[in-house]
């Protein structure tokens, strides 16, 4: 898919997400975006002849071969996409929250194997598998590693649009039985969990940077860091005040009760003592 689809789904006067353009230099990155839209689901996307092969898979990846998870194919996304994380407003498609969940590189490997092992292809063998809807790669991220791959289902559903794909993770030593997706709820990029994202109006705005500039972070990435740890500096100072101001008033209350305690018991008025011995004498009469 090119481009051409993912400009005519979108507003840009409108959207925060970065405007449609091939990359000049393309590498093998990919990510994983967790999107919360109409429905939860995690987008796939591989880098490759300069822009980002897309999947959605609404269960997200899995570190279990014995998952196969469904990836429907949807438009190829520009390079630029590769760290886009905040909010896509109401009325755009896909609106919702997009947390950067994943990121790092990715190798194809040959079908052909070498004393049992996948060997890494090129980027022509990478075409090639994914024309023949059979596509074997190699992840390195920071949540995903080890071998996968990418196979086109062939038959097709009454109403399917010939785009559904199944994610497999092969056996290897990165392999983890009944692997728990929901154990990861915060952005690699910035730690935020997705209900931060989504109340973080500093994510809504976006200012494209050139691809692969490796550490330089987006200048709207650097103001939604800032924002929130500025957030969190006055929940601190808050809630260290409440603190101080508890502790100053169990010291006030402490001191009134001690000062209470300490006092003399009050004289009895004359009367009272002159009744009392009045009273003696006729005892004793």
């Amino acid at each position: 898919m090119a481009l051409e689809e993912y400009k005519r789904k979108r507003r840009f006067e409108e959207t925060p997400e970065p405007p449609p353009k091939v990359a000049v230099k393309s590498g093998r990155r990919f990510v994983v975006q967790k999107h919360r839209a109409s429905r939860l689901h995690y987008d796939f996307r591989l880098e490759l002849d300069g822009v980002l092969l897309s999947w959605a898979v609404p269960k997200g990846p899995s570190l279990d071969p014995a998952d196969k998870r469904l990836a429907m194919q949807v438009e190829d996304h520009p390079v630029s996409y590769f760290d886009f994380e905040g909010i896509i407003p109401e009325n755009n498609y896909g609106a919702g929250s997009v947390m950067v969940w994943d990121v790092g590189k990715w190798q194809p490997l040959s079908p052909v194997q070498v004393e049992g092992k996948y060997v890494p292809a090129n980027d022509e063998e990478a075409r090639a598998m994914l024309n023949k809807g059979d596509l074997k790669f190699r992840l390195e991220g920071k949540r995903l590693k080890g071998d996968f791959a990418l196979i086109k289902m062939k038959g097709r559903r009454a109403g399917s649009k010939g785009n559904e794909w199944l994610l497999i993770k092969k056996h290897d030593q990165h392999q983890v039985e009944d692997y728990d997706i929901d154990q990861y709820d915060s952005s690699v990029l910035t730690k935020r969990s997705m209900d931060e994202i989504a109340g973080d109006e500093a994510s809504a705005e976006w200012r494209s940077r050139p691809a692969g500039r490796g550490k330089v972070k987006a200048p709207w990435l650097a103001d939604a860091i800032a924002k929130l740890d500025q957030k969190k500096a006055e929940e601190r100072k808050s809630a260290s005040s409440a603190a101080a101001d508890s502790t100053a008033e169990a010291k006030t209350k402490s001191k009134k009760k001690s000062s209470r305690a300490s006092k003399p018991a009050k004289s009895e008025p004359i009367e009272i003592r002159a009744a009392e011995k009045k009273t003696k004498k006729l005892k004793s009469a």
